[in-house]
């Protein structure tokens, strides 16, 4: 059986959660709310964390919306959410986090991104403050490095030292060298400043995912940093998604990671909560972690002209949603749950033996009739108008007594 090692990596605590080490690599979302407007984002924050968000980050680029902060963690306190929310700094970080200090006391992180905090001399001195009001407020920060807002300073530098060179990368290897360089360099800057690597998580973000998965794995080569991962714009629907699960995929499955986020571009008035259930998924997938039961369904072929099987998988994959969140809480080890549905005899009852429960329906001039499997052994034969009805009958009933403690062969 495939295993992943997951490589060594110093445990940061962020609230009542462990990020890195051994700890189960975190799910991470971002609210695109105005953070100025507590209900809202309250709210928002709210759906992240019932969907699953283990991490929630909010953005933090006005006076307004530093004092929104505290009212945002009382709102949540009282609808019984606890979910640690981590402040996206910009440009500002230094002065909000001075002047706010029941802002800074209220996150539970804070990004940086040492590309948006000052040129020269102030880029340091903003730095610093930053890290002193993490110190004073015992917080641990993400140092989150992002193509798109590069130290340019580092990277001029590295240009023109590259130019020297009697064997020149190109300028795009360079760019890669840079971000990496910002990253670990920042993280070092903050130890020299009293912040322990213990408190540390550094993430590297770029849109192409040939290049995230060589920028995360030379960080992984040569730090022991809590790693956050994700691309940065992944993009809309299938692209985003599918980009997102290809880079994020190869490198969990390297033990590369400790909390990924899916940056998908959500359609105008769409669900903000994809993103965590892509995030999920990509998790079960890779059987790191489970969140929620999984359907097995048939594709479909010349055998199955009936769209029997497809309209049950349907039905199956609705019901399964729409009880998650009651049956996790109520039934530990539900999320490992493995429904299939397959449409005719050549793969349906071998599919079905190796689900926990599997109904394999008749295909194209197949008997009318559908055997059930629960735990590999047929126990049932379905057939007629309620067979859908019937099966999800079956599958509550296996639900409750196998993960409800009793005995699953009582189905």
């Amino acid at each position: 059986m495939f295993e992943i090692k997951r490589r060594k990596s110093h445990q940061v605590k962020i609230g009542d959660r462990l990020i890195g080490g051994d700890a189960p690599v975190l799910v991470q979302s971002m609210t695109n709310t105005p953070t100025e407007d507590p209900d809202l984002t309250a709210q928002q924050v709210k759906e992240l964390y019932d969907a699953g968000s283990e991490i929630v980050r909010i953005t933090v680029n006005t006076k307004e919306a530093a004092k929104a902060v505290p009212h945002i963690v009382e709102k949540l306190h009282g609808m019984g959410v606890d979910v640690p929310l981590v402040g996206d700094f910009h440009y500002n970080g230094h002065l909000l986090l001075r002047e706010f200090p029941d802002c800074a006391r209220a996150l539970a992180k804070y990004r940086i991104n040492p590309g948006n905090v000052g040129r020269g001399e102030k880029h340091d001195t903003n730095f610093k403050s930053m890290i002193d009001a993490a110190l004073q407020f015992d917080k641990p920060v993400r140092i989150g490095v992002n193509w798109g807002s590069l130290d340019q300073e580092l990277l001029a530098r590295m240009m023109d030292e590259n130019a020297t060179l009697s064997n020149p990368k190109d300028a795009h290897a360079v760019l890669i060298d840079a971000i990496i360089e910002s990253a670990i360099a920042s993280a070092k800057t903050a130890e020299t400043y009293g912040m322990p690597a213990d408190r540390i998580i550094i993430s590297a973000k770029v849109s192409e995912v040939p290049d995230l998965i060589s920028v995360y794995t030379e960080l992984a080569a040569k730090c022991e940093y809590a790693l956050h991962l994700g691309l940065t714009e992944a993009g809309m629907g299938m692209k985003g998604i599918s980009y997102s699960a290809s880079a994020l995929s190869i490198l969990l499955a390297k033990g590369i990671g400790d909390t990924i986020r899916v940056s998908l571009t959500p359609e105008p008035g769409a669900d903000r909560c994809e993103e965590v259930r892509v995030c999920q998924s990509i998790l079960q997938a890779l059987g790191i972690r489970s969140f929620t039961p999984q359907v097995t369904a048939c594709p479909g072929c010349g055998r199955t002209t009936s769209t029997v099987f497809q309209s049950l998988a349907k039905e199956i994959e609705v019901h399964l949603a729409a009880n998650r969140k009651v049956w996790v809480e109520r039934f530990p080890g539900v999320e490992s749950l493995k429904v299939a549905v397959m449409g005719c005899i050549v793969n349906g009852p071998g599919e079905s033996k190796h689900a926990d429960i599997g109904i394999s329906l008749p295909g194209t001039g197949e008997e009318p009739r559908a055997p059930v499997y629960v735990d590999g052994r047929h126990v049932k034969t379905l057939e007629g108008p309620t067979l859908a009805r019937d099966f999800i009958q079956l599958v509550e009933g296996y639900v409750h007594e196998k993960y409800g403690g009793k005995v699953a062969s009582e189905v």
